[in-house]
């Protein structure tokens, strides 16, 4: 049984599973284009989606290891070296995919809500 202290964590453990696979879907989207890591996240954040560095840098790895991304390095404008990020092909394809899957799972929720809104209205 969770108690009144426990339920905190259990919701905030809860709430960090959800956003992880969200944050998949986020970081896809915005890389139809190459972006370096500050900038994604500056995009998100503009988007409603904060991603702290130490969650977004490691999702990046992540991606691009599962070759979902590909990077490369570049200087612009005699600035430092940064590392810009842009979905590959099978990111592209992830992204449609996993779009769809979120489409389907936000209606089936949707429709399970509407249905007990209706229930405790009536």
């Amino acid at each position: 049984m969770v108690n009144k202290e426990n339920y905190a964590e259990v919701i905030e453990n809860l709430q960090l599973e959800l956003r992880r696979g969200a944050m998949v879907l986020a970081v896809l989207s915005q890389l139809q284009e190459s972006e370096y890591g500050y900038s994604l996240k500056q995009q998100l954040a503009a988007g409603g989606l904060e991603i702290p560095e130490g969650t977004l840098y490691p999702l990046l790895r992540r991606l691009e290891k599962q070759g979902l991304l590909q990077s490369e390095w570049r200087v612009v404008d005699e600035a430092r070296p940064r590392r810009y990020y842009k979905a590959s092909e099978r990111g592209v394809q992830a992204l449609r995919d996993l779009g769809q899957e979120w489409k389907h799972l936000s209606e089936a929720i949707n429709n399970f809500s509407n249905e007990r809104f209706t229930r405790s209205n009536s």
